[in-house]
């Protein structure tokens, strides 16, 4: 992942983050997050990466990027809502349309691998929740949790 960050390999990177994240959760074999395993997720882990993806993209993207978005949107700690997952999507590039339309969310292929992108674009990480795909607030609270 270091490698393909400090290439600026972004799309590459945000895969490579997944599969780590991934291995780090014990969730390869599911290939997805739950809520549960974002909260349990190791502060190391997620710290440096971190650390990796805003040294490389020089401050642009990273997990401690989405939290500060997130927290100006009215996320807060221990909270998940789908609200407060549009206001993250709108600002950060992952949807496109009307608030609150669940068509509303890019898919990956839709996304912008470089530094066009709006701050915070990457990377991007799936979760389970609700009975169906979230993206960001999970993430951004255990951020918040693990002081990033």
């Amino acid at each position: 992942m270091r490698d393909l960050l400090a290439a600026g390999k972004w799309k590459e990177a945000d895969q490579e983050t997944r599969k780590v994240m991934l291995k780090a959760a014990r969730r390869e074999n599911e290939g997805w997050f739950t809520v549960e395993s974002i909260e349990n997720f190791p502060c190391d882990d997620l710290r440096t990466i971190d650390q990796l993806w805003v040294k490389y993209s020089q401050g642009h993207f990273g997990f401690s990027v989405q939290k500060k978005i997130w927290l100006e949107v009215g996320g807060e700690y221990g909270k998940v809502d789908y609200d407060t997952e549009c206001k993250l999507g709108d600002r950060v590039g992952w949807r496109k349309g009307g608030s609150g339309e669940k068509e509303a969310w890019l898919q990956s292929v839709d996304l912008t691998f470089n530094k066009q992108a709006p701050i915070g674009h990457l990377p991007r990480v799936f979760v389970w929740w609700w009975g169906g795909w979230g993206v960001g607030s999970s993430l951004a609270s255990r951020a918040v949790s693990c002081n990033l």
